[in-house]
């Protein structure tokens, strides 16, 4: 879809006013930029990581972005197309909470079972504070990946069976803002 250096067509425009809350303006400008970017069409995972590091600067974005990047490689073929990209950016800019915290749930759901595990999510959060640094002034009960972990999964995990349904992790991020907030940093651009 829109390869290269190539406008997309009106059929690709409506197919993707139909699956994303931009509108067809929005969509040619975005198109533009991303092959601004990107004149291979394409997003690569180094490129995807580099972009990351120049929005924080400070720290360790890299494996944060690594695991962006996955989610938004919906086809899992290696790169973004300009498709993916704008289908993640329109959910994660301006979905409903419920669309934000599955999409969300699918960056912490690192194995794609349908479950969040303690050690997945801590791998998340462990990327999290590598990429913002010495920027957050947390507390005590929260300084380090584990800790954080370990107070999330004591207010969601309901059942306590040691992981998070989508069920779970929905409930209880709409208790926990942090979840949201941390994985709703604006995409760069």
């Amino acid at each position: 879809m829109g390869k290269g250096n190539s406008k997309l067509t009106a059929g690709e425009i409506r197919e993707l006013q139909a699956c994303t809350y931009f509108d067809k303006k929005e969509i040619q400008q975005w198109h533009k930029d991303f092959i601004k970017d990107c004149p291979s069409g394409i997003l690569r995972k180094q490129e995807f990581q580099t972009i990351y590091q120049q929005f924080f600067p400070h720290g360790n974005p890299s494996k944060f972005a690594g695991f962006v990047f996955n989610v938004f490689d919906t086809d899992k073929d290696g790169f973004i197309s300009f498709k993916e990209f704008i289908i993640a950016l329109s959910i994660t800019s301006r979905g409903t909470l419920n669309e934000k915290l599955d999409w969300a749930f699918s960056l912490y759901d690192l194995d794609s079972d349908g479950y969040i595990t303690k050690e997945e999510m801590t791998n998340i959060v462990d990327a999290i504070y590598s990429m913002v640094g010495n920027m957050l002034d947390l507390p005590s009960d929260e300084d380090t990946p584990e800790k954080r972990v370990d107070k999330i999964f004591h207010q969601m995990d309901m059942n306590h069976d040691g992981r998070l349904s989508k069920e779970e992790f929905r409930e209880g991020s709409k208790c926990d803002p942090w979840i949201v907030q941390a994985l709703s940093l604006d995409i760069p651009h």
